[in-house]
């Protein structure tokens, strides 16, 4: 599907329309570098209700699409949200379509396509459940969200960690509008707009958005020998580019005072490249990556040079209806859409170049097909948002159904065509809740909600991977049915101390539905699966603002404990097994700062301090085993399975971390402006440092991270009239960071490299 002629609409539109003399400044009060005006109000919705962000008793951090879009700037998805909120960590094995959220130290590293997490995504109020949807871009965004710890109240399951909520600009009653485009190294282009206003009078706004990202390839395969499959190479420029194509259309219709409808429409084009392994690229004995390792090389004997390729849309109609009172009803009805497929060459290397006994070694290859996911939501809500006594109650229903296909090497060499699975994924859930938040004094505020929530998961094994004859010799289950019903709930105290200063405490539960693992079949081994996780979380915090109103402090420290916690591993087959471990805690402090000390001078940092630990002495993870060596360096008790070439390692454990969890976390920002004649000339710069973090179940010297860094760095002019225009580098060190591994086969996966370039920017009214 191509969407180019929307976006190009869309792009001629903006340009119209800024070209005319009523273009006005840009700068948002929210976002003034003024001293005079302080450091303004943020407005968030994280209880479902507009509110001041310092009024709102939840850890929550709020990123300005502005600056989000700066992040995006080099080419970047919204994996760029890693380590700019206090808490929040990203990342992927599996290419840009699916990405890993962490919050506290919770998420799941399993790469399967129908893995759950427990952080989830909120897009326009609707919820992103599958892990495709979840890399759905974000546009045209007015802010992001982060509400860290259990929010099952108000969001449903599945939220044991947090919530990540986008919020895109809707449209209004007078036209505006606003772009950024950027161009940079690896031809790297980023276009990022929306433009709307009144189309009949008061009664009817539009609002079109679009997304244009492109990369050529810049990766050569070096590899110069047979392949099974056909791959091409030697080639230059073989892989690393990707196509992103994106295009959203609002109508919001007010036929009355009382009642609005806005519909949404969306539709996504993407053609990329999946995750680039680098075999063997790790030192035994440390977590240095050893010097050939290169970003911009490879040597792939399989898989076609990584090709990925995912289609998504969905539309959703938002219904409001307003009683009087500050009563009013809202009911949103969403649907989403997707298929695609992503393959990939998972042992990250050529067989020939990592011999076993003299013969090559290491072939591996496989490909994960989304045939088809529907998703469909309704959600009623009515509320009284205002007063002392504020109030809300309603009820979801949530259904997801897919079509996936697990394709193994033997498809793709010839030497079984058979070797495939298809399974039938359904997913359905529903969750009655309320809240009441009520002011008991001027100073003092008492909120408490909560919910009942039903989840079923259903996998049925359509077709098994036959042998090359046709075979079927599967002997596992065939169907799976997994259902459970749970409370969340969570309770909070918001106490004001002055005009200055509130403090507030919560304790909140949240759930996580049972899992099933169905990948596993296309392997001859029986699925795997998990029960419900539970996560009970204390917090206790501040939200401050001083000096005359210069500078925004907030923080908060937190203990949680999630029993039954779901983890992935691998059996002694090497395949990925789900199980529950008998739970795991975690403690830690955020910090929020936003500092305006001088006239046109602006600092924002975040600090996260966090530790994770798994208990239970009886649960073992299996190591890195590659022909019965084992090739890292393991620091955990283990023991050994079998003998010779067929030897397994399992390791214990208990007292771990949780993986891809970092010990902590700094952000820091800072922007300097200087007036001249029409406009301002400025330079920004970004920096983000990752303390330890273990990246495996297990401990190890190799997969590990300490002290990973990134900066950025924008110079630039912003007139009066709403223009900007910027030199700009993202990761402006080049620093090689490593950001994932496989472990059989010591592989590396590597951070997005420098991107420098140029930007322009506009918004218009």
């Amino acid at each position: 599907m191509n969407f180019v002629p929307v976006l190009s609409l869309a792009g001629a539109g903006l340009l119209a329309i800024t070209g005319s003399p009523a273009l006005a400044q840009n700068i948002a009060a929210a976002e003034a570098m003024s001293a005079e005006e302080g450091i303004g109000e943020i407005v968030v919705t994280a209880q479902r209700r507009t509110e001041n962000v310092q009024e709102v008793p939840i850890s929550v951090s709020v990123l300005q699409g502005d600056a989000l879009r700066g992040f995006q700037s080099g080419g970047d998805d919204i994996l760029a949200l890693s380590g700019r909120v206090p808490g929040l960590y990203a990342e992927t094995t599996t290419g840009r379509i699916f990405p890993r959220f962490y919050i506290r130290g919770l998420g799941n590293i399993d790469f399967y396509l129908g893995a759950s997490q427990p952080v989830s995504i909120i897009q326009d109020d609707v919820v992103m459940e599958h892990v495709v949807l979840k890399s759905n871009p974000a546009f045209d965004v007015a802010q992001v969200e982060v509400l860290r710890g259990p929010q099952g109240s108000l969001f449903g399951r599945n939220t044991t960690a947090g919530i990540i909520k986008f919020d895109t600009v809707k449209p209004g009653r007078e036209w505006e509008g606003r772009f950024s485009a950027s161009y940079g190294s690896y031809n790297t282009i980023t276009y990022d707009g929306g433009a709307g206003g009144p189309l009949i009078g008061d009664k009817l706004a539009v609002r079109i958005s679009g997304l244009y990202q492109h990369r050529d390839d810049w990766v050569d395969n070096s590899y110069s020998g047979p392949s099974a499959d056909g791959t091409v190479s030697p080639r230059k420029n073989a892989m690393g580019g990707f196509d992103e194509r994106d295009a959203r259309l609002q109508l919001l219709f007010t036929p009355t005072e009382r009642l609005s409808l806005l519909a949404s429409g969306h539709v996504r084009a993407y053609h990329g490249t999946s995750t680039l392994f680098r075999r063997g690229a790790l030192v035994k004995g440390s977590n240095e990556i050893i010097p050939s390792a290169k970003r911009d090389e490879v040597a792939f004997d399989e898989a076609d040079n990584n090709p990925q390729a995912y289609d998504t849309w969905g539309a959703s109609l938002r219904a409001n209806y307003d009683f009087g009172g500050d009563i009013s009803l809202t009911s949103i009805t969403a649907f989403e859409n997707a298929s695609g497929y992503s393959r990939g060459d998972t042992d990250g290397g050529a067989a020939t170049d990592f011999r076993f006994n003299g013969a090559p070694n290491g072939f591996g290859q496989s490909q994960g097909n989304l045939r088809d996911l529907d998703q469909w939501s309704q959600e009623v809500r009515l509320a009284k948002d205002s007063g002392a006594f504020k109030w809300q109650v309603g009820g979801i229903y949530f259904d997801s159904r897919d079509l996936t296909e697990f394709y193994q090497r033997g498809v793709f060499t010839g030497t079984n065509p058979n070797n495939f699975v298809r399974l039938r994924n359904v997913n359905t859930s529903w969750g009655a809740f309320g809240q009441v938040s009520y002011d008991i004094t001027p100073a003092l505020t008492l909120t408490a909600g909560g919910r009942l929530s039903g989840d079923t998961k259903k996998t049925s094994l359509l077709r098994a991977s036959l042998t090359a004859s046709g075979a079927d010799t599967y002997a596992g289950r065939r169907f799976v049915r997994l259902t459970d019903t749970e409370p969340s709930f969570d309770v909070s105290a918001l106490y004001r101390v002055t005009d200055d200063l509130n403090l507030y405490a919560r304790v909140a539960r949240g759930f996580r539905g049972p899992t099933i693992q169905g990948r596993s079949a296309v392997f001859n081994a029986d699925f795997t699966t998990a029960s419900s996780e539970t996560n009970l979380s204390w917090e206790a915090g501040f939200k401050s603002a001083l000096f005359d109103n210069k500078l925004r402090l907030n923080g908060s420290a937190f203990y949680y404990t999630v029993k039954d916690i779901q983890l992935n591993g691998n059996d002694s087959n090497g395949n990925g097994v789900l199980f529950n471990a008998d739970k795991a805690i975690g403690y830690g402090a955020e910090f929020d700062a936003d500092w305006r000390p001088v006239p046109n001078f602006r600092v924002t940092a975040g600090l996260s301090l966090l530790h994770t630990e798994i208990k239970d002495e009886r649960v073992f993870a299996q190591t890195c085993g590659l022909n019965g060596v084992q090739v890292c360096t393991i620091l955990d008790p283990f023991f050994t399975r079998g003998s010779g070439t067929g030897a397994t390692y399992f390791a214990q454990i208990d007292g771990n971390p949780l993986p891809q969890a970092p010990k902590y976390n700094l952000d820091f920002t800072a922007r300097y402006d200087l007036p001249v004649s029409g406009g301002k000339a400025y330079v920004a710069t970004d920096w983000n440092v990752q303390g330890y973090t273990n990246m495996v179940l297990y401990r190890t010297k190799e997969f590990t991270s300490k002290g990973n860094f990134e900066g950025g760095l924008r110079i630039g002019y912003e007139s009066d009239r709403g223009y900007d225009v910027a030199l700009f580098a993202r990761n402006i060190t080049n620093e090689r960071n490593l950001k994932g591994v496989i472990e059989n086969y010591m592989a590396a996966v590597f951070n997005e490299p420098r991107v420098i370039g140029l930007s322009l920017g506009a918004r218009f009214r």
